[in-house]
C-alpha cells in the first residue's frame, strides 16, 4: 500500500496520541513492535522522507483503530462491553466476558484501550509460555524485561500499574491460555486486587473448561473462579437489525444490497467479521458500476 500525506499525517497524529497515554515516547516505544525510538522520534517531527510504507504499515496497524475507515455501528455487545471496560477501570474490579467469535470483543477491546489512558491490551494464545505471557505483557505496559526472570517481570509490571491512575488490563482469547499460564493470574489478582481493573474475552468454551477443573479440583481453578465472581458475563451476537444499522451507517442505503448482505450475514450466524468483508465487497461493486 502506498500512503498518501493525508494518511502519514493521521497515522503521525494517532502516534503522538498513542505517546501520550503512555506518558513517555520511550514507553510508547517499547509496546510498539518492530518500531525504533528513533523511527518515532521522526515521524512525530513531521519528517517523512525515509520512511518507508512497510514502516507507516507496521505503524498504523499497532496505533490506529483496526476499523479505520469502516464505521462501527452501536449494537447491544458493542456498548456492553464498553460499559464493562469503563466500569471495571474505574472500581479496578475484574469480569470475564463471553461472546461468540466475531461479535466484536476483540476490535471493541482495541478501539478502548487505543483511546484511553493506562489501558492496556494483549492477545493471548495456546502456544505463550509464562515467559512469552510476561515479556508480552511487559512490551504492552511500555517496560523493558530484557535480563529479568519472570518473577522479576511480574512486580516491575506490579510496581508500574499501582502507580498509574485506574489501570486495565484487557486479555482477549484468555481461554486460549494453558492452564500453568492461565492460573498465573491469581498471583497478579492478588497482588493488583482493588488497585487495576482485569478484564478476560474469550468464546464460551471456558465455562466447560472452568466447571471440569472446579469439579475434579485442579489446582488453582476453583481460585481463579473466585476471583471473577463466579460467573461468566454473556454479550450475544447482533441482531438482523443491528446488521441493517452497519450497512446503512458504511453509506449503503439500497434496499437490494441491504437483503443481500443481512441475508449472507445470517448464514453466518450474523458474524460482525463477515458483516465487513460483505459491506466491503458491495462498495467494492458499487464504485465499479460508478466508473
Amino acid at each position: 500500500m502506498i500512503f498518501t500525506e493525508n494518511q502519514k499525517n493521521e497515522i503521525r497524529d494517532a502516534l503522538e496520541r498513542y505517546c501520550k497515554r503512555y506518558g513517555s515516547q520511550k514507553k510508547a516505544t517499547a509496546s510498539l513492535k518492530g518500531i525504533s525510538e528513533g523511527t518515532v522520534s521522526t515521524i512525530l517531527t513531521g519528517k517523512y522522507g525515509k520512511i518507508g510504507d512497510d514502516m507507516w504499515s507496521r505503524i498504523s496497524a499497532q496505533v490506529m483503530p483496526a476499523t479505520a475507515g469502516y464505521r462501527l455501528a452501536d449494537t447491544s455487545a458493542r456498548l456492553n462491553l464498553l460499559g464493562y471496560f469503563q466500569k471495571m477501570k474505574e472500581d479496578s474490579s475484574v469480569i470475564w466476558i463471553t461472546g461468540p467469535a466475531g461479535v466484536g470483543k476483540s476490535t471493541t477491546a482495541r478501539e478502548f484501550a487505543i483511546r484511553t489512558p493506562h489501558v492496556y491490551m494483549l492477545t493471548c494464545s495456546q502456544d505463550m509460555h509464562r515467559s512469552d505471557f510476561m515479556k508480552e505483557l511487559s512490551a504492552v505496559i511500555g517496560l523493558d524485561n530484557a535480563g529479568m526472570n519472570i518473577r522479576e517481570s511480574l512486580y516491575a509490571i506490579i510496581r508500574h500499574l499501582v502507580t498509574l491512575d485506574r489501570p486495565l488490563l484487557i486479555f482477549d482469547e484468555a481461554d486460549k491460555l494453558k492452564d500453568n499460564v492461565l492460573l498465573y493470574f491469581i498471583t497478579i489478582y492478588n497482588e493488583l486486587e482493588d488497585r487495576c481493573g482485569i478484564v478476560f474475552l474469550s468464546t464460551d468454551a471456558i465455562k466447560r473448561r472452568m466447571e471440569t477443573g472446579v469439579n475434579y479440583n485442579r489446582i488453582g481453578y476453583n481460585e481463579l473462579y473466585s476471583r471473577i465472581a463466579r460467573r461468566f458475563v454473556p454479550v450475544k451476537a447482533a441482531t438482523r437489525k443491528e446488521v441493517m444499522d452497519i450497512c446503512i451507517l458504511n453509506g449503503i442505503e439500497t434496499d437490494d444490497i441491504i437483503r443481500e448482505v443481512v441475508d449472507e450475514a445470517a448464514e453466518a450466524q450474523n458474524d460482525l467479521r463477515r458483516v465487513k468483508r460483505c459491506i466491503v465487497k458491495q462498495k467494492g461493486l458499487q464504485s465499479l458500476f460508478k466508473l
